[in-house]
């Protein structure tokens, strides 16, 4: 994207012109499981709704970091039954709801949109690599036509690094063309801000959300939406402090030092494997060593590893 492009993105998203359906700050919430890998639905509504207290403006259920790929379709399900249970508004969610294959994708998607969810967070299919468009664009219709609802609204998510499945522009032109407001946003978590950037000038009012915390600014900045992060598990208040002050002049150092201490947590969160590191995170900020437990074929951090990361928290922190 030049200069010129990304500067009148940027003037759009002040005035409001490219504000798009799904807006905000979305924490990629951890999913708590008991030693036997089953999930604890009491502590998982509890975290959703912590979330929300300390800044975010919805919870983006069973993504990557809610290893939503180890649970079955009940219990995917009883997740998000649990989130709403609990009191959270369909609103405030946005559920992963994508499989391999098209039925189970069908019946996660029908089953959070008659939860009235903000929207459905759609991986590719992964396991078939080297698909043509063609075979992404039948996967998507299938499974858009199979929930036949039109109150689906569906934000794609690209992370090829792990499916090895991108999802490219002339795809999103085409499933927009095919589907107008029901395919209305994307998760971009390849950490490409360029690539980000290109979709905000290809697709205005398609609202492009970055997987990575250290890319909210410069994305809002450049006439994005928001994102859907990790480190919102921990520091949804710094996240929340960006999303409400980058545009304001007075409130620049503020915006900076809130973006450094993002950043700092978000190293942390990758100081070993990313998952059993938020979890043992978690687990020392709500003081409960129930949040250690992670589904195979992850593992948790070794004891020394645990507490490498616990005393950088508290260096943080201080």
């Amino acid at each position: 994207m030049t200069t010129t492009t990304l500067d009148a993105a940027s003037t759009a998203a002040k005035t409001g012109a490219a504000t798009g359906p799904i807006s905000g700050v979305f924490s990629a919430a951890t999913t708590p499981v008991g030693p036997d890998g089953a999930p604890r639905l009491d502590l998982f509504a509890a975290h959703a709704q912590a979330l929300l207290r300390e800044g975010c403006h919805g919870v983006a259920l069973l993504g990557t970091t809610g290893e939503a790929n180890s649970f079955s379709v009940a219990e995917r399900m009883a997740l998000l039954d649990a989130a709403r249970d609990s009191g959270i508004a369909g609103p405030q969610l946005l559920p992963g709801t994508s499989s391999c294959n098209i039925p189970e994708s069908v019946a996660l998607t029908r089953h959070a949109v008659d939860h009235g969810v903000l929207g459905c967070v759609m991986l590719p299919p992964f396991y078939y690599k080297g698909v043509s468009d063609d075979g992404l664009f039948r996967f998507y219709a299938s499974v858009i036509e199979g929930v036949g609802d039109d109150r689906l609204r569906l934000v794609l998510y690209h992370i090829p690094q792990v499916t090895q499945v991108p999802i490219g522009h002339d795809l999103i032109a085409r499933l927009l063309d095919a589907f107008p407001g029901i395919v209305v946003g994307i998760k971009d978590s390849a950490g490409d801000l360029g690539n980000m950037a290109a979709m905000v000038a290809r697709f205005p009012g398609f609202s492009v959300l970055a997987g990575a915390d250290p890319l909210l600014l410069p994305l809002l900045r450049g006439g994005g939406q928001g994102c859907i992060t990790a480190t919102s598990n921990l520091r949804a208040d710094a996240l929340r402090t960006i999303w409400e002050k980058w545009a304001d002049p007075t409130a620049e150092a503020e915006v900076a030092a809130a973006q450094d201490r993002i950043n700092a947590w978000r190293s942390l969160t990758n100081t070993y494997v990313q998952l059993p590191t938020v979890k043992a995170m978690v687990a020392k900020a709500r003081g409960n060593d129930a949040w250690l437990n992670v589904r195979p074929p992850l593992a948790p951090l070794s004891d020394a590893e645990r507490e490498n990361v616990w005393s950088e928290m508290d260096r943080l922190s201080a």
